[in-house]
């Protein structure tokens, strides 16, 4: 409910509310208004704090005085690792190795805190790559991502997105069987915390905003989460006939598709699969060519991450 002042029968909102006391103009911090017996906010001076970034680790800070909300531009768990590729010697074919999984996320999401409670987090690091080499590189098994967490000492838990699935190759031998090649699985989201969907906010440039201006994240949209994205992987992940050439398998994109997972091996390329980035999966490595140590090494998953601030929703 903002206040509003007419000038010349032009109805405005007001930005800033002032009170002279003898003499001197001081600027409100919080106004309400009487409306059927209850006293109803309609003002407050709490300008939205400036962003922070937290990419790794574990801690605590406090919700400033007058602060009611916490608004989260992204968030994200871990990605997994990937698995690097396999060759063989009389097996009938090679492996390449499977995608790792992205972590859940949130992208724009507003929750209710209480001023001044402490709010703990941490951070999921991402999964790292299967490149085991015993036994003619076998098994491959990739780590998975971590969680990324947020709770407050009152408020409770707001979310936990857990980190994507490490792929795997596991069961092959040097001269048969080929390996089974798994996928590694989605993150997923589990939100707790109160979400906020309405009501206005005044921004760090002094102007009132809705709440649903929120856009800045990740997806583009507000008030979004969910799961991450399996790893990617083809029919078996073999290839027929010794000394077959395949490549590795794309890790699974985060952030519902907006942030791209790590490369697989490309065939014929010089690089082994890429590192993940902002929670998603690693990309699995490739087989018989190129420098096999290279090309035939899966990449880690991406570190998770969270991006908040505070705000006086009214």
């Amino acid at each position: 409910m903002p206040i509003k002042v007419n000038k010349t029968g032009t109805w405005y909102e007001a930005e800033q509310v002032n009170v002279n006391k003898s003499g001197t103009w001081y600027e409100v911090d919080e106004a309400y208004a009487n409306v059927s017996g209850t006293w109803e906010q309609v003002y407050s001076s709490f300008q939205a704090t400036a962003y922070v970034t937290l990419t790794s680790g574990s801690g605590t800070f406090a919700v400033p005085e007058n602060a009611n909300a916490i608004h989260i531009q992204y968030a994200v768990g871990g990605g997994g690792g990937a698995a690097g590729g396999a060759d063989y010697d009389k097996a009938g074919g090679e492996s390449a190795g499977a995608g790792g999984g992205s972590g859940a996320y949130i992208s724009d999401k507003i929750f209710s805190v209480t001023e001044l409670e402490t709010i703990t987090y941490s951070i999921g690091s991402g999964g790292a790559a299967g490149n085991q080499t015993a036994n003619f590189k076998q098994p491959r098994i990739a780590s998975p991502g971590t969680n990324t967490t947020l709770s407050g000492s009152i408020t409770g838990t707001i979310f936990t997105l857990t980190g994507g699935g490490g792929s795997s190759g596991t069961g092959g031998g040097v001269q048969g069987p080929l390996r089974t090649n798994t996928a590694g699985t989605a993150g997923t989201a589990t939100i707790s915390g109160s979400a906020v969907t309405s009501g206005t906010f005044k921004d760090s440039d002094g102007t009132n905003k809705n709440v649903t201006s929120n856009t800045s994240g990740p997806v583009g949209t507000f008030n979004q989460s969910g799961n991450g994205a399996a790893g990617d992987l083809t029919g078996s992940g073999n290839c027929s006939g010794d000394n077959c050439q395949i490549g590795g398998f794309d890790g699974g994109d985060s952030y519902a598709g907006n942030i791209s997972g790590g490369a697989g091996s490309p065939v014929g390329g010089s690089t082994g699969g890429l590192d993940g980035t902002r929670g998603s999966g690693g990309g699995g490595g490739g087989a018989q060519y190129g420098s096999e140590p290279t090309t035939g090494h899966g990449g880690d998953g991406g570190n998770g991450e969270i991006k908040y601030r505070f705000l006086k929703v009214n």
